[in-house]
């Protein structure tokens, strides 16, 4: 069954292209494409950016790291209802106004944060701040419907890339950049880069970008429509959330480990995470592929690393070069599934794409949590060895849900027929003539 699915991916690729769409977009420039990658990765990036200053934190203001910490959850829980109802607005208002209006008023959220006299306000801050970051959210889908339909997947994969080396920067830089700027120093920087880049995107972006012509509560309801119209956002969301589970179990321990084992510093475990910048280089192939009609091949290719590069974490708790080398590797197969997903997704209804996109990162929010959940528990009762039997489990897992994926992508077609905008009386006689 499995060398029968392998044979027909070329064939079922070119039969049914990924990025196939009803847009007659002539395309997008590479200043544009860059000014929104640096955009999702300072909108993306500020929710991680107390991660490395929980200790600063908590000693400005006189309270527990714990305590501190709670910066951490607020920024997650906020950032996951941005997800849920925020993002499925791009299909409703102008999406330029919404990318410039949410990056600003994540700019605020930071600058609250940067100018806080007590924990309070922090919190505050931190929650607009996490809230309002799916600007980011906003503008990849927004890109892809920018950009030409040969052209989409490069487009997203370097959105992506724009996105990861953003949260990647702030975690590994926010530490360092605190000993010259000070920890509030680091979100008032924050601040202002959003707004010049808010200011900038508000220049080049297109003045009257299109919508679904739905309402907003409309909007939210649909998009369980949605879930059951499409096999393929199904299995690609749960796709997501494997892959992202089985990273997000090394994410949540390797600082225990890596402390532990090598003794290594807070800064010296920043640059490590920096290595997997190198996962952007990925999210650009990825896309590229896709444009090429060979999306299956590149979440394959992800999919199946995924699971490989498991061996060279068991190895890596005792040599930290072949650590840095596998974390490296997972980051480079994350973002290979990942944005071969969100290119799948994507072209499955593009006056949806924010809702889609909504449905999907949210899944894929919840996958990373689950991740993270089980991976530290796992290091509390078995060791390193334990986080790598879930993430390996976790990968497993991925490669089934693509085989299904593979299945379905030979038809590619809805469970249920599309349903006709309320407000358009030209889709309601279409639908009639249907």
């Amino acid at each position: 069954m499995l060398i029968d699915l392998l044979d027909s991916m070329i064939d079922q690729e070119k039969a049914v292209p990924v990025n196939t769409t009803t847009s007659n977009k002539t395309g997008i420039g590479t200043p544009v494409v860059a000014l929104m990658a640096v955009a999702t990765g300072l909108s993306a990036g500020g929710n991680y950016l107390n991660q490395p200053l929980l200790d600063l934190i908590a000693e400005h203001f006189g309270v527990s790291q714990s305590a501190a910490a709670v910066s951490v959850t607020v920024a997650q829980i906020s950032y996951a209802l941005g997800l849920l109802f925020l993002v499925p607005l791009g299909d409703v208002v102008d999406r330029r106004k919404l990318s410039v209006g949410l990056m600003a008023l994540a700019a605020v959220g930071q600058a609250l944060a940067g100018f806080s006299p007590g924990l309070s306000w922090l919190l505050v801050g931190t929650a607009m701040a996490g809230l309002f970051s799916v600007a980011a959210q906003v503008i990849v889908p927004f890109a892809a419907s920018m950009a030409d339909p040969s052209e989409s997947g490069r487009v997203v994969g370097i959105v992506m890339g724009g996105l990861l080396t953003g949260i990647l920067l702030a975690r590994s830089i926010s530490g360092l950049l605190s000993d010259v700027t000070g920890w509030q120093g680091v979100y008032r920087l924050a601040s202002v880069l959003m707004l010049i880049a808010a200011a900038g995107l508000w220049r080049v972006l297109p003045r009257h970008s299109g919508t679904a012509g739905v309402s907003y509560l409309p909007a939210l309801a649909s998009m369980g429509v949605l879930v059951r119209r499409y096999p393929r956002l199904r299995v690609r969301s749960a796709l997501g959330a494997l892959s992202f589970a089985s990273v997000s179990a090394v994410f949540a321990t390797m600082t225990l480990l890596l402390t532990t084992e090598f003794g290594f510093s807070a800064a010296q475990i920043g640059l490590i995470g920096l290595a997997g910048v190198a996962g952007a280089l990925m999210a650009s192939v990825a896309g590229r592929l896709a444009d090429r009609g060979l999306v299956q091949w590149g979440t394959g290719i992800g999919v199946v690393l995924l699971i490989a590069v498991w061996p060279l974490f068991m190895i890596g708790s005792h040599v930290w070069l072949v650590f840095v080398l596998a974390f490296v590797l997972v980051d480079l197969a994350l973002q290979g599934v990942h944005v071969s997903n969100q290119n799948v997704v994507y072209a499955l209804e593009p006056e949806a794409r924010a809702r889609i996109n909504s449905i999907y990162m949210t899944t894929y929010f919840v996958g990373a949590s689950v991740g993270s959940a089980v991976g530290t528990l796992a290091w509390k009762h078995y060791g390193w060895t334990g986080v790598c039997i879930t993430g390996v489990v976790f990968a497993g897992l991925s490669l089934l849900v693509w085989l299904r994926d593979l299945q379905l992508g030979r038809t590619d077609q809805p469970q249920l027929p599309p349903t006709p905008r309320p407000d358009s009386a030209e889709n309601s006689r279409s639908a009639n003539r249907a």
